[in-house]
């Protein structure tokens, strides 16, 4: 019975996914580029909820287990832009770039096969960034880059992207659903959850540096589900890139919510699961 259930949900999960996706080719070459869209988003609203009531049906009101958030650009964002601190930080190490140039050049650096591993991010993830701070700024001086590592550990370089988040998570616990971090960061993940008194708020974090796989790879989201000691398909994963998160979530079997587009707070993706807050 079990193994029937678990099959059926995996099965109109993708069939939710397809659906969507047929819907949205349908509507938007039937005409009217604002009439489609409205018509597609109805679509998508009706497909959503039948879902969700489809979860319901098997879960009860809880429709999962376990909820996977990614950190970067979902937990957390950056206090200040990246390029305003590369600069500030360098003026006095000879670093004469703007900060539209250093920008521009880190993200040609960030787009690079990263030749040294398979994985940008290898323990403490030191001569990838190395790597990407003197491509940005023409700067190798190690007490710059030194000043800058150390400076992306604190509370200063980060905050929370949604203030009730540790009201949310603590109604989420209380209904017993388990927390996770899925991450591709380096080691400095937990100091910085840490930094942030935030780390207490999960039971468990996968981090790409130490589980050696990086999102979309589903092996770091079935190591979330693992440490959880729940199944992929009693997971929804929530973050902010369609790719890494989305698509590698799916893969691995687990729902995916993308953040600033299916749900935009935490209060919201808490309802969807059936946690009132």
């Amino acid at each position: 019975m079990e193994a029937a259930r678990t099959k059926l949900t995996r099965v109109l999960s993708r069939t939710f996914i397809n659906n969507v996706k047929d819907k949205a080719q349908r509507v938007m070459g039937s005409g009217s580029s604002f009439k489609g869209l409205a018509k597609y988003s109805t679509s998508a609203a009706t497909v959503v909820k039948d879902y969700e009531d489809y979860r319901k049906s098997l879960y009860g009101d809880i429709t999962h287990k376990a909820l996977l958030v990614d950190a970067v650009g979902t937990l957390v964002v950056p206090s200040q832009p990246m390029a305003q601190i590369y600069r500030q930080m360098g003026e006095k190490y000879g670093v004469e770039y703007s900060e539209d140039e250093i920008l521009r050049r880190y993200r040609w650096a960030y787009g690079q096969p990263w030749g040294r591993s398979r994985l940008r991010y290898v323990n403490d993830g030191r001569p990838f960034w190395q790597y990407i701070v003197s491509s940005s700024t023409g700067c190798s001086d190690t007490q710059y880059f030194e000043e800058l590592y150390n400076y992306y550990t604190t509370e200063k370089a980060w905050h929370l992207c949604d203030p009730d988040a540790e009201k949310v998570f603590e109604a989420i616990k209380k209904a017993g659903v388990k927390l996770a971090v899925v991450s591709n960061f380096d080691t400095r993940l937990r100091p910085l959850l840490r930094a942030l008194n935030c780390d207490h708020w999960f039971d468990a974090v996968a981090v790409s540096a130490e589980v050696a796989a990086e999102k979309p790879n589903p092996t770091i989201f079935l190591k979330a589900c693992e440490l959880l000691e729940v199944k992929p398909e009693d997971a929804v994963h929530v973050g902010d890139d369609r790719r890494n998160d989305i698509w590698g979530a799916r893969d691995a079997g687990c729902d995916s919510w993308l953040w600033g587009s299916d749900v935009h707070s935490f209060k919201e993706v808490a309802q969807r699961i059936g946690v009132h807050v």
